[in-house]
């Protein structure tokens, strides 16, 4: 049995308003037409998840809606600026075949290279700038069984690539 996993930093967001705490910061224009363009190439690409988990964040909740998939996302505190013991304990509990994940740096970018046997040959995934998002599959029977090292990359793309 196959597991997809979607990984994705939230999109560009904005630093504009003094004073507003981090959790609040909404994504700024660059970040919306970013959001947008993401959702369009998993259209495209045909990979689409039939679960979402989302930090609380308000950047990652505007980035998960401006994709415009049809899956209403379950919003999860836990999510927000965790580390990588924290999202795999979520992704451990996961029901779908094929997961989103939205989450922050630094957390979801070494969550991503404990994952991957192999990281992929693309000069910005050590860094996982905002939206880089990064396709993988795993061969497992259920989310419980996801263990470090062991997914494959299909793609990672960032915003740039696509707008």
């Amino acid at each position: 049995m196959t597991r997809h996993l979607i990984l994705m930093r939230h999109a560009k967001s904005d630093w504009g308003s003094a004073g507003q705490r981090d959790h609040d910061r909404p994504l700024n224009a660059r970040g919306r037409a970013a959001a947008k363009a993401l959702g369009r190439w998993l259209k495209a690409h045909g990979t689409l998840p039939d679960q979402i988990l989302c930090s609380s964040a308000v950047r990652t909740q505007e980035t998960c809606a401006l994709l415009g998939l049809a899956v209403t996302p379950e919003i999860l505190r836990t999510l927000y600026l965790a580390d990588p013991p924290e999202m795999l304990a979520e992704l451990q509990a996961a029901t779908g075949q094929c997961v989103l994940m939205l989450g922050h740096n630094p957390g979801i970018a070494d969550l991503a290279m404990e994952l991957l046997g192999d990281p992929p040959d693309h000069e910005r995934f050590g860094d996982y700038p905002t939206g880089a998002t990064l396709l993988a599959r795993f061969d497992i029977a259920d989310w419980a069984g996801l263990r470090p090292g062991t997914g494959e990359v299909e793609t990672f793309v960032i915003p740039r690539e696509l707008v």
